[in-house]
């Protein structure tokens, strides 16, 4: 089923949760990234590999939903968005690996992650994560 409309504008029955609660951006990517590589593979399963690669190059997850990346940073966020379509590498679900130690306790502040001052940048990784998936589950009831 097409994520976009006639007029390329993102399908909100069609986007993901986490999705629809995000901004424009991060729709209209993920919408167009899964049209495009449907119609290019005709495998929706790698479509929305894809689609969720490209989103995770210009937004990270932060809670329930996704949010541009710090100061506009651009890239793969974790080792599984680096690789190509065989990859079976570690995800962090959204969480940019790559930002900062500093950016990473302020999403864990606004997150209340406990402990936050006493963990490594990997820590906070993984407490983010985790705090993501709570959240989702929140919001999905």
């Amino acid at each position: 089923m097409p994520k976009t409309s006639k007029s390329g504008e993102p399908v909100q029955d069609e986007l993901p949760s986490t999705l629809r609660r995000s901004d424009r951006k991060a729709q209209a990517t993920f919408a167009k990234a899964h049209d495009a590589a449907d119609e290019q593979y005709h495998d929706a399963e790698r479509a929305n590999r894809v689609a969720w690669g490209a989103v995770k190059h210009t937004h990270e997850k932060v809670g329930d939903h996704w949010q541009p990346k710090e100061g506009g940073r651009r890239g793969p966020s974790d080792p599984q968005s680096e690789g190509s379509v065989d990859t079976h590498r570690r995800s962090s679900g959204g969480v940019d690996e790559h930002a900062t130690k500093e950016h990473l306790l302020g999403l864990a502040r606004e997150l209340d992650v406990r402990g936050r001052s006493r963990m490594t940048k990997a820590e906070l990784v993984e407490a983010i994560r985790k705090a993501n998936d709570r959240a989702t589950r929140r919001s999905r009831g």
